[in-house]
């Protein structure tokens, strides 16, 4: 019954069957996912907000993906174009220079400037994926809550992008994919991998997070694995029973990994807002 709240049925290799929903913003998101849990005792999982991309295939005529995992091999590929924003930004001028930065900072192209007594309007064109997550917190940082900010979509350009896939003991998950530009696919893998380390709890073997594009691995990192002390029972004797039994684990820590299964909190699923 909520006017302002829209969805429609996804599926996800990792998840399974779900809704992708659109709200007003995160705290919207937060009252309609605490309201389905509280009244109906359900046990949700929210992935990260996407945008739709348009594709231009080789052959064929161009489509829309709205997740990273539609995206064909790039081989298939002639060019990928991202949503792009034309942003108002009214600012007092004693921040301007904070704000300038921050939107240069998210691939942001000034259109122009007008100064109006102590306040700054500012318009530039922005990919829309750039201020779906934090933009709206990060510009009232800058400015102390005095700024404020409208856009209206201006059409889909040409970017060089990629898709960042995440593999978690060697298994690509979906739900943690993304699509990034190019130029920092690099530093936005090796920060989502070092945030997942902090949400994967640890497990009988080493877990290894990494952070690939195409099949090129960019980042790594690895939870260490719980350590039992198998020699605290050898108090004495020849230093080879001590090795027979660190050899007897390793072997068994090697069959765990290349079985093993590793459960993913909630919380990983949402590291990339986290990314400061």
């Amino acid at each position: 019954n909520d006017s302002s709240f829209g969805y429609e049925p996804e599926t996800s290799m990792a998840l399974g069957f779900g809704f992708r929903c659109g709200f007003l913003g995160f705290l919207h998101a937060e009252i309609i996912q605490e309201r389905l849990e509280r009244e109906y005792l359900l046990n949700l999982i929210t992935t990260a907000p996407t945008v739709r991309y348009r594709v231009v295939p080789k052959t064929g005529d161009p489509f829309e993906i709205e997740s990273p995992a539609a995206l064909p091999d790039s081989n298939e590929i002639q060019e990928i174009q991202e949503p792009v924003v034309l942003a108002t930004i009214h600012v007092p001028s004693d921040y301007l220079g904070q704000v300038l930065g921050l939107c240069q900072e998210r691939r942001g192209i000034q259109k122009d400037m007008a100064v109006h007594g102590t306040r700054v309007q500012v318009r530039y064109l922005l990919p829309l994926n750039e201020i779906v997550t934090d933009f709206h917190d990060k510009l009232k940082s800058a400015t102390r809550g005095y700024g404020s900010f409208d856009y209206e979509l201006d059409g889909y350009y040409p970017a060089q992008l990629v898709k960042l896939d995440i593999l978690v003991n060697g298994d690509s998950v979906d739900a943690l994919s993304l699509i990034v530009h190019r130029d920092y696919s690099q530093s936005k893998g090796a920060d989502l991998a070092r945030k997942l380390k902090e949400f994967i709890p640890r497990q009988q073997f080493a877990v290894a997070i990494q952070a690939a594009v195409g099949a090129k691995i960019i980042a790594r990192t690895t939870v260490k694995a719980l350590r039992k002390n198998v020699t605290a029972k050898c108090y004495g004797g020849d230093i080879t029973r001590k090795r027979k039994l660190l050899e007897k684990q390793k072997k068994g820590k090697k069959r765990m990994r290349s079985i093993g299964r590793v459960d993913i909190p909630q919380e990983a699923f949402l590291a990339v807002l986290h990314i400061d």
